[in-house]
């Protein structure tokens, strides 16, 4: 059974209407049908309709925390005459030189010694990442305030209902790819792993596009989409 999430849901809101989008669609009616060697007439190509969609990006942002002991070996320089060092109830000897560093620090060079101790280790990650409605993941490329939101996204939604493209991916997967960015691959050899992955949000971002279809030469039919926000063609 899958969880239930709390998702807020956002609409961006368009920064040109249908009219702008129309004439944007005509003055680039032909590049869906431009090749190397050719590129049909306008007179060619005729708009077949053009829809305002509003499409999903997800984004999931969350935390991983992780507290575990590692082992590992501090060295340490000490004196040239000092042969082991103790510490609690260990005791730690002295590294032997070779023969070449004899010869080169001779009798006066520093000892080092070797201490495998145990680290006790905290890791805190935090990200978010954003996957468009077929689930690939993208930079989200929209500044999201009180200024280029909708105030009411759900009932606008609602009403374009036919025309909303929702996430093709699940929530799951999202926050799975999310998590697996968070955790860094762990040392092998430690013990008493703790560990957390602490969701923070999940936003449904819908982004207005228009999508014209276009019938070409031999009646090919080509799509034209504008990012209605950004104003610019997809």
């Amino acid at each position: 059974m899958s969880k239930t999430y709390d998702v807020k849901t956002v609409v961006l809101r368009k920064n040109i209407e249908l009219e702008d989008a129309t004439e944007i669609v005509e003055e680039k009616k032909t590049k869906p049908f431009k090749s190397l060697l050719s590129r049909p007439k306008k007179e060619q190509v005729h708009i077949h309709s053009v829809k305002l969609y509003y499409e999903c990006i997800l984004m999931v942002s969350g935390k991983y925390i992780a507290d575990y002991y590692r082992k590992a070996i501090h060295t340490i320089s000490v004196p040239s005459n000092v042969k082991e060092v103790e510490l609690g109830d260990g005791v730690f000897q002295i590294r032997s030189k070779s023969g070449f560093e004899r010869a080169f620090v001779g009798k006066r060079g520093k000892n080092k010694i070797d201490m495998k101790l145990e680290e006790h280790v905290f890791v805190e990650e935090e990200d978010e990442l954003a996957f468009d409605h077929h689930g690939r993941e993208i930079k989200f490329p929209f500044k999201v305030n009180s200024k280029t939101v909708e105030n009411y996204p759900k009932r606008l939604l609602q009403k374009n209902e036919p025309n909303v493209k929702r996430p093709e991916m699940t929530y799951d997967a999202a926050l799975d790819k999310l998590q697996s960015l968070l955790k860094k691959p762990l040392e092998t050899d430690v013990r008493e792993l703790s560990e957390e992955f602490v969701l923070r949000e999940i936003t449904e971002v819908f982004v207005p596009i228009f999508e014209a279809r276009v019938i070409g030469p031999k009646k090919k039919v080509g799509i034209i989409r504008i990012d209605a926000v950004r104003k610019k063609i997809l």
